[in-house]
């Protein structure tokens, strides 16, 4: 009879970590792939920075760019960028973790101990973002096991490359053997620059990101790692006064400045037409660099490329030894960016004059063709002698219109977008809302006289799923005691 407990016990261990990042281990080998020292390059480069290699480590991850970032402490004890590498699959959409099986990869300010870290994982190394924190618990969100590991595969963890997370690895391990008793995991949907912030001004996550700006603006104009706190609904970023509670900190100089610089910055973006828009994915996203051949086309000498200079060689990440690679379609679709309007409302660009908002005007509209239509007809029979020259017609100027009136047909939204527009004022977007529902294609149908009279969103139809989908991906964790969470990040790691 004791068997039954036991069975019991297993299964509900087994429940509790489906919906997160899964790791088995090794089946009780042992790996040595986490003693591997820091590469010889990246020595170097720390010392060309005045780094050392036990100096504290800060790592930031940012989605829709899909990069990772390692900052180290210099000799004048502020946070340098030591080096960025490509984030091979992230999963879900922009937006934080809210509930265990929503394949989100988090957003947010986590800690990570030497405890977190796993030399012993199935997908080669990895170590526990600390999801979830105080934050996170303070809002009801539910998850565990998110990781940061190797193997191109994604089921709400930030996977990278072997390699990449043997060098990640290897700089925390070295880090810790140099005194530091955890170091910082910063979690953002994109870089918190003023183009992203104008851009993504109406997204229902636009609150929680500013929060998260907050804590981005003090490290990047002070260099030096926030203290964390929650207070209320609401991250609190600062130095002494946040560790020692405080949850109206003091608001350093510099950080003020950088704060008012960005909302002017964004004040003018807006003033300028910068449209707000919101990014929708199948199921997250990859750098770019992992899907582009790292040789050069034939014709690149014939122009000069705008592209940005990448701050990795591609050449050091080509679409080698990735292993499996999860959900390949979504990471074709590639993530598809809608307008929208002062309240999170699509808005398409319609391809000609006049566009018909609702089922209303449409009607209205088609009346007045057949009016118009018949008095050309009774002008045109007294004028026969003489017809007038044709005129050559004008070019017609795309219109920016709302794609339906909500008031006055408010099915035309579901008709177009489906669950999208379901989410709440805080809701995340998910893939089982927005991504399956969202047309491959929105592009308003142009009216002729000839043919009835069509509506905007009745002439949008959604993309079909794909007609394969891959097997579900695998994350990384670790069926063991979850290490007690932290209430706050800190240098000291401190609860």
């Amino acid at each position: 009879m004791a068997f039954r407990p036991f069975a019991a016990a297993c299964i509900t261990a087994l429940t509790i970590s489906l919906g997160a990042c899964q790791d088995g281990g090794l089946g009780g080998v042992a790996s040595t792939r986490h003693l591997a020292p820091v590469p010889p390059k990246t020595l170097a480069l720390m010392a060309q920075k005045g780094m050392s290699q036990n100096d504290p480590i800060l790592i930031r991850a940012f989605k829709k760019e899909a990069e990772m970032e390692v900052w180290k402490r210099d000799g004048r004890g502020r946070y340098a960028l030591l080096k960025t590498f490509p984030i091979c699959r992230w999963s879900g959409q922009l937006g934080p973790k809210t509930k265990q099986g929503d394949r989100q990869a988090p957003e947010g300010f986590y800690t990570v101990t030497p405890g977190q870290m796993n030399p012993n994982s199935s997908y080669y190394l990895s170590f526990d973002t600390g999801y979830p924190n105080a934050y996170d618990r303070a809002q009801g969100r539910t998850g565990n096991y998110i990781m940061v590991h190797g193997t191109c595969s994604s089921a709400g963890c930030f996977a990278m490359t072997d390699e990449s997370m043997g060098e990640l690895y290897a700089l925390a391990r070295d880090s810790f053997a140099g005194g530091q008793r955890a170091f910082q995991f910063q979690s953002y949907p994109f870089r918190m620059t003023a183009q992203n912030v104008a851009k993504y001004r109406n997204d229902p996550n636009t609150p929680f990101w500013k929060n998260l700006k907050e804590g981005s603006d003090y490290f990047e104009a002070l260099g030096e790692e926030p203290r964390v706190a929650v207070c209320g609904s609401r991250y609190v970023f600062g130095g002494a006064d946040v560790a020692a509670g405080s949850c109206t900190p003091k608001v350093e100089t510099l950080v003020a400045e950088k704060r008012e610089r960005d909302n002017q910055a964004v004040a003018e973006l807006i003033a300028k037409g910068t449209p707000a828009t919101r990014v929708v994915y199948e199921d997250g996203g990859q750098n770019p660099v992992f899907r582009a051949p790292a040789t050069t086309t034939a014709f690149a000498s014939l122009g000069k490329s705008e592209e940005p200079e990448l701050p990795y060689d591609a050449k050091d990440f080509a679409r080698r030894h990735l292993g499996e690679v999860s959900r390949p379609d979504a990471l074709a679709a590639a993530g598809r960016e809608i307008e929208v309007d002062a309240k999170g409302r699509p808005v398409m660009v319609a391809a000609a004059e006049p566009a018909i908002p609702t089922k209303a005007a449409a009607a209205a509209l088609t009346a007045k063709s057949v009016a118009d239509k018949a008095g050309a007809d009774r002008k045109g029979a007294t004028r026969m002698a003489a017809p007038e020259p044709a005129k050559a017609p004008e070019p017609v100027k795309p219109a920016r219109v709302m794609v339906a009136d909500a008031d006055g047909d408010p099915s035309a939204y579901q008709k177009l977008l489906g669950g999208l527009l379901k989410s709440g004022p805080t809701a995340p977007a998910t893939p089982a809302t927005d991504a399956a529902t969202i047309p491959a294609v929105v592009a308003a149908a142009p009216v002729t006289p000839a043919k009835p009279v069509r509506t905007a969103a009745a002439a949008v139809k959604p993309a079909p799923n794909p007609a394969t989908v891959a097997k579900p991906a695998k994350g990384d964790g670790k069926a063991e005691p979850k290490p007690a969470a932290h209430n706050v990040a800190s240098p000291a790691g401190r609860n």
